[in-house]
């Protein structure tokens, strides 16, 4: 006979190990499953090893969704402030870094310990390492094929992730148990990701490795919106700090635009968010005796100053007060409004999470089991909710996780 657990929780990460830990102090019998030998290894790597675990800004507007209000629900019923007193409970060091990120103080490992130290107050069960063979419903329930002995149990719920960052042991389980049990799946794809260009265009630019500067960041129809709260308005808009790669562009700013970026499309990025490149230019020419490039060096690196004469057709030697003030309305503009369509992102291996996942419309907002199959629930990045780059995707894991672990 197979043992028996009211819930089974497959994906000890950051909503697994929240939900197992709100059933099991609700009186539940749990039992947790994961495949990996260490535990929770994506927040142990987070924020640098500090684990940026949740945003003070949390709220709907912060995560993208075929379904946007979907994540309403379970984000007012367990909010940042929430998860901040667990936090506080513990008494684990931590302060606030930029637009409300808060990280821990020390490492990482307070988080996992945390979570840890509320399952064993569960008395929750353990199966790890431990892979899932098979799920199947059986009289009234669920029967789990496990490589160490199977189990039963009256509700299972996956909260095994998404596709980012397989050398950690990201697979697209959950993906498949939901393909399983008729469940549509938005497709995925990589979020939070550095993106690439090559070809001729790109050629001037990939020996800017290593420069970094603010920027203010669009795509789509958002291409001349005004950031809001946070740095972004709905349409994908972003100010935020650009990295130059050998490879392309990543950094905070491009890490968020990813997630609104579609192939093909171009990115907008305005290099001095400040300034009327073009007016400052022309307003410069009858006073300034000085080489474009100097003049140009003031405001931005000087190696990206070069790149950006050489792109337009400035010589590197050009005169301030020789150029037209059509040539330098264009070098403004190209400044301003520098519009390039990246040909690919860096894939899975470098994206911080995945786009898409199981549709929310198959699943409850307020209990987030599938509406058809009674007893399966869907938590974390397994589901098509995203957040921005800056704790919001793991404030989704506390508010599904603890949703799904009230309700079982």
């Amino acid at each position: 006979m197979a043992k028996h657990y009211d819930v089974a929780v497959i994906g000890a990460g950051a909503a697994g190990m929240m939900c197992a830990a709100v059933a099991g102090r609700r009186g539940k019998s749990v039992l947790l499953i994961d495949h990996a030998t260490k535990l929770a290894e994506k927040i142990r790597i987070s924020g640098g090893g500090r684990c940026n675990f949740t945003n003070i800004n949390a709220g709907p507007a912060n995560f993208l969704s075929q379904n946007p209000h979907f994540c309403r629900s379970a984000l007012a019923r367990y909010t940042a402030q929430d998860f901040l007193d667990l936090v506080k409970k513990h008494r684990i060091p931590h302060h606030e870094k930029h637009k409300g990120q808060l990280f821990c103080t020390e490492s990482s490992e307070h988080i996992i310990q945390m979570l840890r130290d509320e399952c064993d107050a569960g008395e929750v069960s353990w199966r790890m390492p431990c892979k899932v063979g098979a799920i199947e419903q059986r009289d009234g329930g669920f029967h789990i094929t496990l490589d160490d002995g199977d189990v039963a149990c009256d509700s299972v719920v996956i909260a095994t992730g998404g596709l980012s960052i397989p050398k950690i042991g990201a697979t697209d389980f959950g993906y498949c148990i939901a393909t399983q049990f008729g469940l549509q799946i938005v497709e995925p794809r990589p979020g939070l990701v550095p993106l690439t260009f090559d070809g001729p265009s790109w050629e001037v630019f990939a020996p800017l490795a290593g420069i970094a500067l603010e920027v203010e960041v669009s795509t789509g129809s958002a291409g001349k919106a005004k950031g809001g709260k946070g740095g972004q308005s709905r349409g994908g808009h972003f100010r935020e700090d650009l990295l130059f790669t050998h490879r392309g562009l990543s950094g905070p700013a491009i890490l968020q635009i990813s997630s609104y970026w579609q192939p093909g499309t171009p990115i907008v990025l305005n290099l001095l968010p400040d300034m009327d490149v073009a007016e400052e230019l022309i307003g410069a020419k009858t006073t300034v005796k000085k080489q474009l490039g100097n003049v140009l060096t003031q405001w931005l690196p000087a190696r990206l100053v070069d790149g950006l004469l050489a792109a337009n057709g400035f010589a590197p030697d050009a005169r301030l007060a020789d150029m037209a003030d059509a040539r330098l309305r264009k070098l403004g503009d190209a400044i301003n409004r520098w519009e390039i369509v990246p040909t690919g992102s860096e894939g899975y291996r470098k994206a911080e999470v995945t786009l898409g996942g199981v549709d929310t419309r198959e699943l409850s907002q307020q209990t987030m089991m599938a509406n058809k199959v009674p007893g399966l629930y869907f938590i974390g990045e397994s589901v098509d909710v995203t957040g921005w780059l800056g704790g919001y995707n793991f404030q989704w894991a506390w508010a599904s996780g603890f949703v799904a672990g009230s309700s079982v």
